[in-house]
């Protein structure tokens, strides 16, 4: 009876220490056939408060996929870049940016991840935030989603949006914007699909991107669903028109619509691109 009681004091002691958790990985490639996040989360709207304005988010179904195409129009909205507090860590959710935002600051349209980020939030590409540049342009090779080149920019000032391909970026834009985020890969580049991105592959996860339609209006676009790279890339091309578009991020990809109440809140995040009224 001694040995059975001290058994089930060890597998109960066993069962209370839960293993760390581990940064989300975004490795995959989707043009070489590998496999690494199928069974990729839904999304997790938190209960927030439902702002008495309509949304500049709408569900769009595009090849039986069910996206959020959130439109930013250069006539009546803004887009800046946060990352956290001046001088202090990155927010790492929409909660945390809600809660330290402040009171007269001007009405969040829509807030959606934009940038892919080291295991502390920060942004591993060019990064810049009204106007100081917190991150140089990242033009090495390595693994993953951001060096599956070309990568990208998503950048602009005064309402003029644009994406451009991290070379192109590098050898013609000489002035500093007022925002920029670097990711990868592209999706879109000059009307095509990017090179390397497969017809429909294996890999799929919630997935977020941005492209620039024939007016200068943003789109960004979340998937609600798990999809592939190819999928999110046609819709951009063959939907919003976009002439480039650019990847931001899967996994972790999350949406703030305050109109709706949607708060996603499924991994932490890193640099925010935030859509406010004029």
């Amino acid at each position: 009876m001694r040995q059975t009681a001290i058994l089930a004091l060890i597998l109960l002691a066993a069962c209370g220490q839960q293993p760390a958790g581990k940064p989300v990985e975004r490795m995959e490639l989707g043009a070489n056939g590998k496999i690494t996040d199928l069974n990729a989360p839904k999304p997790t709207p938190s209960a927030v408060p439902v702002a008495k304005v309509a949304s500049a988010c709408q569900p769009v179904t595009f090849e039986q996929a069910k996206l959020t195409d959130c439109v930013a129009d250069p006539a009546k909205d803004r887009i800046a870049m946060v990352l956290g507090p001046k001088g202090e860590a990155p927010y790492r959710s929409f909660a945390q940016f809600a809660a330290k935002r402040s009171a007269d600051a001007s009405p969040v349209v829509f807030a959606m991840n934009a940038g892919m980020f080291d295991g502390e939030g920060k942004p591993i590409g060019y990064y810049v935030e009204n106007g100081d540049r917190l991150k140089e342009l990242n033009r090495n090779d390595g693994p993953g989603n951001f060096h599956m080149k070309p990568n990208g920019v998503f950048f602009g000032s005064d309402g003029k949006w644009q994406i451009r391909t991290s070379d192109d970026f590098y050898h013609n834009v000489g002035d500093r914007p007022k925002f920029g985020t670097q990711s990868g890969p592209m999706l879109v580049i000059d009307g095509k699909l990017h090179p390397q991105i497969s017809q429909d592959g294996p890999s799929r996860t919630i997935r977020d991107g941005v492209g620039i339609d024939p007016q200068g209006r943003a789109h960004f676009v979340i998937s609600d669903e798990a999809v592939s790279f190819g999928k999110l890339a046609r819709y951009f091309r063959d939907a919003v028109k976009a002439k480039n578009a650019l990847y931001l991020d899967g996994t972790v990809s999350a949406l703030w619509d305050p109109a709706t109440g949607r708060m996603d809140s499924r991994a932490p995040i890193g640099p925010i691109v935030v859509v406010s009224a004029k």
